[in-house]
């Protein structure tokens, strides 16, 4: 039942042909077997999924069930959640149980959804392959020797390997987008300030926004219409009243039902995208991106003309800015957040030291891995005095032009289409002595989240090695349901996104 859509998995718990304390053994059964050859999951909470599962089937019972009541579903541990271990895949919060739920997890409880554990991610998510993980590397389910992207490779991997059908994660530069394209599933991370950072753990603050995972488009609709809403606790929830001036002008920032456009019936069901213009960055589809990867994003966009849409050429001069200014901003952010662990209040906190400030030292030495220290020194660095203008206030006014791009792009399209990632899943352990070359892998993705525009990426074929490749949709502000419609119609027509790994279980 869990390999089911949503939809078919809700029918079936509201018809009792299937009860919510059943999906959620079957799902803690299906982790048992697989996630030795996976190490998708830091923490798992039997105990706390069969007691949500028993709440969900009580609701049920009573008439009171919505879409994700009873269905299994696994946290990014970056997530806090009550009483459970939120680690950030990191030593320093090895032993660290949350006193309180994220706005996210609070969401999704009230949802009815039945949590079975936290899955595993590079380290304070800090990372594009999930191997900086203080509790070892995710292996991809497709092929266990290469990487899974990162930085929430664990629920990526999770919902590739059919352990559950939804999970949460969090995207600072792509860290939703690319795992769900290297493990052939749906993942999207929605405008700036849609879903409330309220109990994530920052990262980079400006950048950092939840995103959901699931096999399909409309999966991710249903996920995302549960965890999208004002939080009076984040200043930078865009839902509600407390908006600037500037951004009171954005239509339709109330996103409501996101499966709308999907419901919609279409004019002409041979081309349901008929009137809708994608956007094809010449700047994508230069160098830079492998020969299979191209192939496999070229016939999905051909696929994408034959549903109707017209393709319009548009540019984005600055988008190859975006590497450098991203590894500006979000290490300095990372500085300011990250100095908050420094073996006081609570995380790791060194056995001997001599006093104060050697605690401190010992404490963050010990407690942090190294991608985590190499971004702290940076972040250190580029907000020193002497070097903030030219570095930091630089990469802002990057930031700016780069925002601009879109917005002149979107005045030509509707949505816009290119690759996810310039290649296929790479070796474990393929890139980590040179972390710019990991780093470029961000090429594509990273400019998103600069302008905090919502996009996804969708399964669009295969590659070398018979591994998964993803074509990512980027949309203008709060225009999540026609991302997800297109992303939709394409999936009606193709079965990219019903292919799973073959795992044989333990």
């Amino acid at each position: 039942m869990i390999d089911s859509s949503l939809k078919d998995i809700a029918a079936a718990l509201r018809a009792k042909t299937v009860s919510a304390v059943e999906l959620a053994t079957d799902s803690l059964a299906r982790i048992k077997a697989r996630d030795g050859q996976i190490n998708a999951f830091v923490t798992v909470d039997e105990a706390g999924a069969l007691a949500a599962a028993r709440a969900a089937d009580a609701r049920l019972a009573e008439g009171s069930a919505g879409p994700l009541t009873g269905i299994p579903l696994a946290h990014k541990d970056v997530f806090c959640t009550e009483g459970v271990l939120t680690t950030c895949g990191s030593k320093m919060l090895a032993n660290f149980a949350a006193p309180y739920d994220a706005h996210v997890v609070r969401l999704l409880k009230q949802a009815g959804a039945v949590m079975v554990g936290k899955t595993n991610m590079d380290e304070f998510a800090m990372g594009s392959s999930n191997e900086s993980s203080h509790f070892g590397a995710t292996r991809n389910p497709w092929d266990t020797t290469k990487v899974p992207g990162g930085s929430s490779g664990g629920s990526a991997a999770a919902v590739a390997a059919r352990m559950v059908p939804i999970a949460t994660g969090t995207d600072t530069g792509g860290s939703v987008r690319q795992p769900a394209a290297l493990c052939g599933i749906t993942g999207i991370k929605p405008t700036y300030g849609t879903v409330s950072r309220f109990g994530m753990i920052a990262y980079a603050s400006s950048l950092d926004q939840g995103g959901a995972f699931a096999r399909s488009a409309e999966d991710c609709a249903l996920l995302l219409n549960a965890m999208i809403g004002l939080d009076e606790k984040d200043s930078t929830s865009f839902l509600g009243t407390s908006l600037d001036e500037k951004m009171r002008e954005i239509p339709n920032r109330d996103l409501g039902d996101l499966t709308r456009e999907i419901s919609r019936v279409p004019e002409d069901p041979a081309r349901p995208l008929a009137g809708l213009r994608i956007g094809l960055p010449r700047e994508f589809f230069a160098e830079g991106m492998s020969a299979d990867v191209r192939a496999a994003v070229d016939a999905a966009i051909a696929e994408y003309r034959r549903l109707g849409a017209t393709l319009v050429e548009v540019s984005l001069p600055n988008a190859r800015l975006a590497i450098p200014a991203y590894y500006v901003i979000a290490p300095a952010e990372a500085s300011s957040n990250l100095s908050r662990f420094d073996g006081v209040r609570y995380g790791h906190r060194a056995a001997e030291y001599t006093d104060l400030n050697d605690m401190y030292c010992k404490s963050r030495a010990e407690g942090f891995g190294a991608e985590v220290k190499r971004r702290i020194l940076v972040g250190t660095y580029v907000l020193s005095h002497g070097y903030y203008d030219a570095y930091y206030i630089k990469a802002q006014k990057l930031r700016r032009l780069i925002a601009q791009d879109f917005a002149a792009a979107f005045a030509q399209c509707d949505i816009i289409a290119g690759p996810t990632n310039p290649t296929v899943a790479y070796g474990l352990g393929e890139k980590t002595s040179d972390p710019v070359q990991m780093y470029l892998g961000d090429i594509y993705t990273v400019a998103v989240n600069l302008a905090g525009l919502p996009a996804l990426s969708h399964p669009a074929g295969f590659g070398a090695g018979g591994l998964p490749v993803g074509l990512q949709l980027i949309g203008n502000y709060f225009g999540e349901a026609r991302l997800l419609n297109a992303a939709h119609q394409f999936q009606q027509a193709t079965d990219w996104h019903t292919r799973a790994p073959a795992l044989q279980d333990a």
